[in-house]
């Protein structure tokens, strides 16, 4: 229960506080959150929430491998965005039979998410750079990476006012589940299952996993249990690296087909927050990423009612904030309890020695 109590108490806490803000603007609130909960309910906006919170657990995990190594890899926005423009760019150029082609546009996602990921993860190990410094730079070149490649001169296709590489060819894309009216569902959604799924797998049933989360609460403990924390800071880098490079997958293969200049941004980012959310665990990254998905394509709905959409940014800026401090008292609390239980055991082994 404490792992999903301080999550519910951010989220009432948030709304709680987004109430207050509507009020003093003017706003109904009751009406402001029906409005947002009914809009589940039209058109397409079920299967949109779904479809966007499989990206955003996708980029959760990202972050979350990173996170449980004591790394904050806030690279992912760039790992992702370099990993799908190469993928997008590979992917339009080559032909091969239906599967094998789709299967090596995500091995090719995924190597390059990867190799993108190397650069701070060797100044980690052999320079100790901040990783924070190392991906924010990297973060900033892939913008021009991605100006650079998608140019007429180089992988570019002009196709009215958009930019974009050439479009994959059927064979390499990934069909969707159409539900008629409500849209149609990814089929890569099942790639974030079974990513989460193998996250789950690797951190309880892995030496790999618990050498992981070792080295992560404690380096030096870690270390004299015979972890090299080098070679774990790499590998932990790159299975960051290479789960952030498939995150824009679904869209890609399921949607897009192609990858242009006014693609969708911010993914890494929103991962980070999904994360913090769902306290690294899958369940928890699961029920972030879908409440953050949730917020955002509801959010349209109060334009119908007069009220300002930018009340969801605050809102989603509150929970993960109020995630985070909620976390922080609880996880005090649990230590001020432990530290009284071993002392009363310690009194009472004391007590009981002294009689004898």
């Amino acid at each position: 229960m404490n792992r999903i109590l301080p999550a519910i108490l951010a989220v009432i806490f948030a709304v709680l506080l987004c109430s207050v803000a509507l009020l003093i603007s003017g706003d109904d609130p009751v009406a402001a959150f029906a409005t947002m909960i009914t809009q589940v309910g039209e058109g397409q906006t079920a299967v949109n929430v779904i479809n966007t919170g499989a990206v955003y657990f996708i980029a959760g995990l990202a972050v979350a491998i990173g996170f449980k190594m004591n790394l904050f890899n806030i690279g992912i926005e760039g790992q992702y965005r370099f990993a799908v423009i190469v993928a997008a760019i590979y992917g339009g150029s080559v032909h091969l039979p239906p599967g094998i082609h789709t299967l090596t546009i995500l091995l090719v996602a995924a190597v390059a998410g990867a190799l993108y990921a190397l650069i701070p993860a060797l100044l980690k190990a052999y320079r100790g750079v901040s990783e924070v410094i190392s991906t924010i730079m990297l973060n900033s070149i892939v913008a021009g990476i991605t100006g650079v490649l998608v140019k007429p001169d180089m992988f570019g296709v002009q196709s009215g006012n958009n930019l974009a590489t050439a479009a994959i060819p059927p064979s390499g894309r990934v069909p969707g589940i159409p539900l008629g009216s409500a849209g149609t569902l990814f089929g890569l959604v099942f790639l974030a299952v079974l990513l989460g799924v193998g996250y789950w797998f690797m951190l309880g049933r892995t030496r790999f996993g618990f050498e992981l989360q070792a080295s992560g609460e404690s380096a030096t403990a870690a270390a004299a249990g015979g972890v090299n924390a080098r070679r774990m800071v790499l590998i932990a880098m790159l299975l960051s690296g290479a789960v952030a490079g498939l995150i824009a997958m679904p869209e890609l293969l399921g949607r897009d087909f192609s990858y242009g200049i006014n693609a969708p941004q911010g993914y890494g980012f929103t991962g980070i927050a999904v994360a913090l959310i769902g306290r690294n665990s899958p369940t928890g990254i699961a029920i972030g990423a879908l409440l953050w998905s949730f917020l955002d394509k509801s959010a349209v709905s109060l334009d119908n009612i007069g009220v300002s959409r930018e009340i969801v940014t605050i809102m989603q800026g509150v929970i993960v904030l109020s995630v985070v401090v909620a976390y922080e008292i609880f996880r005090r609390r649990e230590l001020k309890t432990q530290q009284q239980q071993v002392g009363t055991e310690f009194l009472s082994g004391k007590t009981a020695g002294g009689v004898a």
